[in-house]
């Protein structure tokens, strides 16, 4: 919806929207060379294309300055045409995905090849969600054995956050979110203690500084 009202971005329709999902290979362009039809892939929006300075970087290599996420741009970088259409007219791209359609076109950049034995029907999420909470705690914050971490919302990018820090050791996972029914789930991803700001007549960064001795 943020992106159907074009908050912040240039309207660009008729276009295909979506970004997280899972599919099959049904054929591939001239020198692709990684990939086959048949394989098993994620479409991903923050692609790499593998040989840029960002993408050769640990601390950068979701920069990519070919395929870095571009809400405005509705085509191929190749040759800055479509590859939509209805009745002859173009049909725009988004975010190098366009996951909203029972077939699309991507840069081969902007898939990763997965299990053919992961059921296609559960593995969607991590195309996006999944993987930006995990990666950002595991490889951005990356939280020491033993320390403490506090999650801000409970949804599938907060859940996989807390998930990294359970992995990276973390002793204590708190959870911010305003939505109490979230909390018992939230155990089995490794959250340890809850914290609902409508519970609390002061700022919930304050809550959590005196429950952690200064945060």
């Amino acid at each position: 919806v943020y992106y159907w009202e074009c908050k912040g971005y240039t309207p660009l329709f008729p276009r295909i929207l979506g970004h997280e999902a899972s599919g099959i290979v049904e054929s591939v362009g001239e020198g692709v060379n990684d990939l086959k039809p048949g394989d098993h892939v994620l479409p991903i929006f923050t692609g790499e294309c593998k040989e840029c300075r960002h993408c050769l970087s640990e601390e950068t290599n979701n920069m990519c300055e070919l395929l870095r996420i571009n809400c405005d741009r509705g085509v191929m970088l190749a040759d800055g045409k479509t590859r939509f259409s209805i009745n002859g007219k173009p049909i725009y791209h988004f975010v190098g995905t366009s996951t909203f359609s029972q077939y699309t076109v991507v840069h081969v950049g902007q898939v990763a090849k997965i299990s053919p034995t992961a059921p296609l029907d559960k593995v969607c999420p991590i195309s996006c969600g999944i993987c930006t909470g995990f990666g950002a705690t595991v490889n951005v914050a990356k939280p020491k054995k033993g320390q403490t971490v506090a999650v801000f919302g409970l949804g599938a990018v907060g859940l996989a956050a807390a998930e990294g820090a359970r992995v990276c050791g973390a002793s204590r996972i708190i959870a911010v979110d305003v939505n109490p029914r979230r909390f018992e789930e939230a155990k089995r991803f490794g959250i340890t203690e809850f914290v609902n700001p409508k519970d609390y007549d002061k700022p919930v960064q304050e809550v959590i500084v005196e429950m952690t001795g200064g945060g």
